[in-house]
């Protein structure tokens, strides 16, 4: 028989911010399961005065060589403005995120309620952790947000995570403090994919 087609990830960068006088990567991932195509988080729709401050340099989905018809499934880590923005050119698929982090995200203040509750978009909200699809989990990881969420990847061997913001720079997952990043180190994954960074996190060797 076959061996069973590998799970890959694919980073796909979509944006920079200024922060700390730096210029800071976002990236969104594509998931390439067997049975679907995930994608986790949707980076930045447009400029908004919401954003400006951190001086965006926007490489939309929507204008790269990208196939959002291929997208079957979409994951949201949490919905600050720069993981959510194209949410809307996902209406009618179904978008994961943590109950939690919906309600906060409707709350005032918190993101750009437009790009939530862009037209036509509906959202799987979870309590707690959910199976995705066989070999990916989605599990909760609480600090960052506190109702962020990272996809756990089963490989076989050690688990890989796209983590979204749990842990913004490689840092805090060398010296992890909050609930989620504890939970990411205790998986003691192979690596870790991260929003803001542009190469994927490994733990230390010994």
């Amino acid at each position: 028989m076959p061996a069973p087609a590998p799970i890959t990830i694919t980073p796909i960068f979509v944006a920079d911010l200024l922060a700390g006088g730096k210029r800071m990567p976002v990236y969104a991932h594509v998931i390439d399961h067997p049975d679907a195509r995930v994608l986790v988080d949707t980076g930045i729709k447009e400029l908004h005065p919401a954003a400006a401050d951190l001086d965006p340099r926007i490489r939309p989905l929507s204008t790269q060589d990208f196939d959002v018809g291929a997208v079957d499934i979409v994951v949201n880590t949490h919905l600050h403005f720069d993981h959510c923005g194209e949410n809307h050119l996902f209406a009618g698929k179904p978008i994961y995120v943590q109950r939690r982090e919906l309600e906060d995200a409707r709350a005032d203040g918190y993101t750009i309620p437009e790009w939530v509750d862009a037209p036509g978009v509906t959202y799987e909200a979870l309590d707690g952790e959910h199976e995705l699809l066989p070999g990916l989990r989605l599990v909760p990881a609480p600090g960052h947000s506190d109702g962020m969420q990272v996809v756990v990847v089963e490989t076989g061997r050690r688990p890989i995570v796209v983590g979204g913001d749990v842990a913004v720079w490689f840092g805090e997952l060398d010296e992890p403090s909050t609930e989620g990043q504890l939970l990411v180190r205790a998986l003691e994954p192979e690596l870790v994919w991260l929003t803001h960074e542009h190469e994927p996190w490994r733990p230390p060797t010994v």
